[in-house]
């Protein structure tokens, strides 16, 4: 008789916001998959008739790391709807904000969140700091802070831990999981940089507080243009945004690369087609405008979509193909997915069967099912990357194929756990060779006496139509969905990159891209599920992003009682 038993991992940890994760494992592997939104929040019912101008700072608190890309995303949506355009200077001090995010989110996700499921801390107790020095060497000619004196210090900081039985960051770490594949000093190496990083997300935070005001939060971003106007006229400002950005280049280059290739190599075995990868669909909206016409299809990140992992041909994105689903999310609503300028959204709360797990068959999640044509997509790094490289867009494909030649691979390959998490920092190299540009094109403009910062505009009388601001966030493709009448919303509505990814089955039974991509992985420790993890942390998931909820009725919240 086969061996088959049902594992719930719940909370998933190290994320943002709650998830849980059910699969069936059967004989080693699973077998099938559940993606659960267990936390409901709402913000669109919050920005019915505000003043378009404050909708921005508002939906900042969609989440607590993005807050960036809401309030960009916003605020091009009204600029879309009320038919303007902000100056050169606005759209590249904004980009530089944005390129600030990327590399944070970028970064922080690595080594906070997701680091620890490929070292192992108890791996790196006993690694010998002689040997770590060497194999830093070899996937990186300057590797970022490897002397022998440092790893030596690295490895008495986790001794203390341990010793005091507050693990701290490091707990709740499979240690000695037979799924680590790293060498001890491999792990080491990940491990000291996961402490560096600490101080370089702060060099991120500051980077982005030098035109935004403050991070989280930023606070210079308007309808039409910008008002950090001194910041931008001072040449001391953007001194310091140059000298900070050489020292994060330092340690993505020295560090978080030369990581990246290190779990290639020693993770060779699981960096296959298919491997924690089960979309054959990937979205990108793109991102970093590279023009003052929001609409122009030419952005820094590429935009596009690719069927089938076909990468010889990439299809044009029309938002009016973009529907969301609740067959199997908590709410009220025709199974059959709407467009989301025309939808509603009504809890409808059922719950979890009486043994606990999910009802597979009925509703089972907070999240929505967004789908494009009907299709199940991945959004994210790898979906812009696979799209850059598909359609050779800048310098993308070079950087992919550079990196596939190192590891003697091909780009199927990078349908995997392994590629996913690759594509991210790849990309982050990508975003910082960006913010040079936007920073040099700043300054020559300012330069030729370009000083202007915000457009004029009048509201409108009627009601405009559903203006939508297709934009790319770190975790992937965001959509926000605006209509506007004199000063104030009448319409919101918001997809996010975690709504694509987290989603439940649809009405035609098509499982989400979490719940698809854990098909077949092995889980030889069901007490340790280690391959789940790791897999659903290279996505990054920002639950507390993607679950929304809106009462059209009346404004008090309803109660709901959640079971154990």
């Amino acid at each position: 008789m086969a061996d088959k038993k049902h594992v719930v991992v719940d909370p998933i940890t190290r994320i943002e916001g709650h998830l849980r994760i059910e699969v069936d494992v059967k004989n080693g592997k699973i077998e099938n998959s559940w993606s659960t939104g267990t936390l409901w929040r709402g913000i669109e019912p919050i920005l019915k008739d505000r003043d378009i101008r404050d909708a921005g700072l508002l939906v900042q608190r969609i989440c607590g790391v993005c807050t960036w890309a809401h309030y960009e995303a916003n605020t091009m949506s009204a600029e879309i709807a009320l038919g303007i355009r902000p100056p050169t200077n606005a759209r590249l001090i904004r980009n530089m904000i944005n390129a600030t995010q990327f590399m944070h989110d970028h970064v922080v996700h690595f080594y906070a969140l997701h680091s620890l499921d490929w070292a192992d801390v108890a791996g790196a107790l006993k690694a010998d700091p002689k040997k770590a020095n060497e194999l830093a060497h070899q996937f990186s000619k300057t590797p970022y802070n490897a002397s022998v004196e440092h790893y030596t210090a690295v490895i008495e900081k986790l001794k203390k831990f341990v010793a005091s039985g507050q693990l701290g960051p490091f707990s709740g770490a499979y240690m000695g999981n037979e799924l680590y594949k790293l060498p001890p000093e491999g792990s080491l190496i990940v491990i000291s940089h996961y402490l560096d990083a600490l101080y370089v997300q702060v060099t991120l935070a500051q980077m982005m507080a030098i035109y935004g005001a403050k991070n989280p939060h930023p606070q210079s971003l308007v309808v039409g243009g910008i008002t950090s106007v001194m910041d931008m006229l001072d040449a001391r400002r953007v001194g310091q945004y140059a000298s900070k950005l050489e020292e994060v280049g330092n340690f993505v280059q020295h560090a978080y690369l030369a990581d990246i290739d290190l779990i290639a190599h020693f993770y060779k075995d699981e960096f296959k087609e298919g491997w924690g990868c089960g979309s054959y669909n990937f979205l990108s909206y793109g991102g970093f405008p590279e023009t003052n016409d929001w609409e122009a299809e030419y952005r820094y990140l590429p935009q596009g979509i690719i069927f089938n992992r076909d990468v010889s041909k990439v299809e044009k994105v029309d938002e009016k193909f973009i529907t969301e689903s609740v067959a199997h999310s908590w709410y009220k609503g025709p199974k059959e997915g709407v467009y989301p300028g025309k939808e509603e959204t009504i809890p409808e709360y059922t719950g979890f069967k009486d043994d606990g797990t999910v009802d597979g068959e009925g509703k089972y999640s907070w999240v929505k099912a967004p789908r494009y044509k009907g299709n199940m997509m991945e959004v994210g790094p790898l979906s812009r990357m696979l799209v850059g490289y598909a359609s050779n867009h800048n310098n993308i494909r070079e950087i992919i194929d550079n990196f596939l030649k190192k590891h003697n691979a091909n780009i199927n390959q990078m349908f995997s756990t392994v590629g996913r998490t690759a594509a991210r920092a790849l990309e982050t190299a990508y975003i910082w060779y960006g913010a040079h540009k936007w920073m040099n094109d700043l300054i020559t403009n300012i330069k030729q006496g370009d000083e202007r910062t915000w457009t004029r505009f009048e509201y409108p009388e009627k009601e405009t139509n559903t203006s939508v601001a297709l934009y790319e966030a770190p975790r992937g493709s965001l959509a926000h969905f605006v209509r506007i009448k004199g000063k104030k919303v009448t319409h919101y509505q918001v997809i996010v990159p975690s709504t694509w990814n987290a989603s439940p089955r649809d009405e035609k039974g098509q499982r989400g891209a979490y719940e698809e991509s854990l098909i077949n992985l092995p889980v030889p420790n069901t007490e340790e599920p280690l391959e789940i993890l790791r897999t659903i942390h290279s996505f990054d998931p920002c639950m507390a992003c993607a679950v929304h909820l809106m009462d059209v009725d009346n404004n008090k919240l309803k109660k709901f009682k959640l079971e154990a």
